[in-house]
């Protein structure tokens, strides 16, 4: 078989496996969905192998096609990455990355790294979205995500890297403290005016507590004055007086340097949830991807402030 008989049909695969649907990869290939199908069948065909097991409400690669899958994405990033270094501008980032990032965090935080990172680079053309839900950069096609939590384990496709765990403390303004008092333990707080994130289902979100035996965690629900579904809006009512909350520190470094806000309670100040950037493997190489992604790492890791290894 000729050489370019193999390539027949790769990307085509490669982006139904990444999207897990074949109306999904024929919009993101400007091809109709039959097209998309027959080229998959045609490459099934050729190898003699089943690459997918199709039912009425999934699509999922089979064993062979998982091992075909992962030769196939690779190449295809080797293929792109080898173009451009045909260019003489190789080394200058240009061209559209994808990037996810938690809604307060990364405006207050990674957005300005990028921007200013734009200034230097203006052939590079980020799409930003901001998303504190769960995102999944192999089925959207995200190339950079930074998350607060994760998975214990991360897919092999994705790279990651560790970026500090949040640190929970509470607050509250000198004028509330003043009119209310200052709590001195968790007791306490069941006499004051809680502000707790709220969540879309209505419910509020539970705050970190110290457990019974050394280094145990817990999560508690508090009554609460008033539950807004922002942490900056958080961070605005708390401001204004009307109750204590418990937020990370990078949410709140500029209040409590300013004096708008007060640390209380510091004996129970505990660490939260890991940080991470996680980036797709196939895109790394990518000079735009791996530009921009070593930007924000350095910047992640030594804004030393924010998190609760560097506090």
């Amino acid at each position: 078989m000729h050489s370019s008989e193999r390539l027949k049909g790769i990307d085509v695969f490669v982006c139904v496996a990444d999207l897990g649907s074949f109306a999904a990869a024929a919009q993101r290939l400007n091809l109709t969905s039959s097209a998309v199908s027959k080229g998959v069948a045609r490459l099934e065909a050729r190898l003699g192998l089943r690459l997918f097991e199709r039912t009425t409400r999934r699509l999922a690669l089979t064993d062979a096609g998982q091992t075909f899958y992962k030769t196939c994405s690779r190449v295809l990033a080797d293929l792109e990455a080898s173009e451009l270094a045909l260019h003489e501008d190789y080394f200058e980032p240009r061209g559209r990355v994808r990037i996810d990032l938690p809604a307060a965090y990364g405006r207050l935080h990674v957005l300005p790294v990028i921007l200013d990172y734009l200034k230097r680079h203006p052939q590079l053309q980020p799409h930003v979205s901001f998303t504190d839900s769960f995102v999944n950069p192999t089925e959207q096609g995200i190339d950079i995500v930074v998350r607060i939590g994760g998975p214990d384990v991360w897919p092999e496709d994705l790279g990651h890297q560790f970026i500090g765990a949040q640190r929970f403390i509470f607050c509250a303004s000198p004028g509330y403290l003043q009119a209310r008092g200052t709590p001195l333990d968790e007791a306490d707080l069941q006499a004051h005016d809680c502000v707790v994130y709220g969540q879309p289902d209505g419910v509020g979100s539970p705050w970190h507590m110290t457990g019974m035996q050394p280094g145990e965690m817990e999560r508690r629900f508090m009554p609460a004055r008033l539950a807004i579904g922002d942490g900056e809006g958080v961070v605005q009512a708390v401001v204004q007086g009307l109750g204590v909350t418990q937020v990370p520190t990078w949410l709140v470094n500029q209040q409590l340097e300013s004096g708008a806000l007060i640390e209380v309670l510091p004996h129970l100040a505990t660490d939260g949830l890991p940080m991470n950037v996680v980036w797709l493997k196939k895109r790394e190489a990518l000079p735009r991807v791996r530009a921009l992604l070593d930007v924000l790492l350095y910047a992640l890791r030594t804004d030393g402030h924010r998190l609760a290894p560097y506090d």
